[in-house]
């Protein structure tokens, strides 16, 4: 995944659930978008790892 498309993603993501309202939203439904959106962040960093050398190889 490209650096710029992930990061686009990522907004989105966070965007969709910065307009919903937690209490309308059915608990499974939203912990799907939580998941989902932890996913996003852990891809990213993974991404940000690999272009800086942080992590160990």
């Amino acid at each position: 995944m490209e650096w710029g498309r992930a990061m686009r993603e990522l907004s989105t993501a966070i965007d969709h659930l910065a307009i919903e309202d937690p209490a309308e939203i059915p608990r499974a439904q939203l912990a799907e978008q939580l998941i989902e959106l932890h996913w996003q962040m852990a891809r990213l960093q993974a991404q940000i790892a690999r272009r800086t050398a942080v992590r160990l190889p």
